[in-house]
């Protein structure tokens, strides 16, 4: 799909140099950046890259962890 945005002179200009130095065409460059903006900030995606991690790192108590958070949480104050 082709469109038309409007961006600041300054961030062509880097957008340009940087689509050369990368050897890629600036359609390219504005498509990988929209799509990697677009993943970062779609709540679907974030909670699912959430999720994903919770179940590698697993739900376990970790005893260490529980105590150090504890005398954390006690020196706050609130």
């Amino acid at each position: 799909m082709k469109t038309a945005v409007s961006i600041p002179d300054d961030v062509f200009r880097k957008a340009e140099r940087l689509a050369h130095r990368m050897k890629k065409s600036r359609s390219e460059l504005f498509s990988n950046a929209l799509a990697e903006y677009v993943a970062r900030h779609a709540p679907d995606h974030v909670t699912e890259a959430m999720d994903k991690v919770c179940a590698e790192v697993g739900l376990g108590r970790d005893e260490f962890t529980s105590v150090a958070s504890r005398r954390v949480l006690e020196q706050v104050e609130w």
